[in-house]
């Protein structure tokens, strides 16, 4: 009997066995840890849109207030050429 044939033939013992039971309230648990994990991902996924909007808002007034596309004005004058 070569190794394939001999665990097709466990396999085959395994099915032909008694089948575990399968508890009679499977399907609401499962109904409920689906609604929690569903709603676990939607408060996160809004959490993280809220933040993203957050940090924008925040560049954004930054930004209006700082004017940091602007070079910054000089503290002293350039010399004085040619007079």
């Amino acid at each position: 009997m070569t190794r394939s044939e001999r665990e097709e033939a466990e396999v085959r013992q395994l099915l032909d066995g008694p089948h575990p039971t399968v508890p009679a309230d499977l399907a609401p648990r499962a109904l409920a840890r689906g609604t929690r994990q569903r709603n676990r991902r939607r408060t996160v996924r809004r959490i993280l849109w809220l933040t993203l909007i957050a940090a924008v808002v925040a560049f954004a007034v930054w930004a209006a207030v700082a004017d940091p596309w602007n070079p910054p004005p000089m503290r002293t004058t350039p010399p004085l050429e040619g007079g």
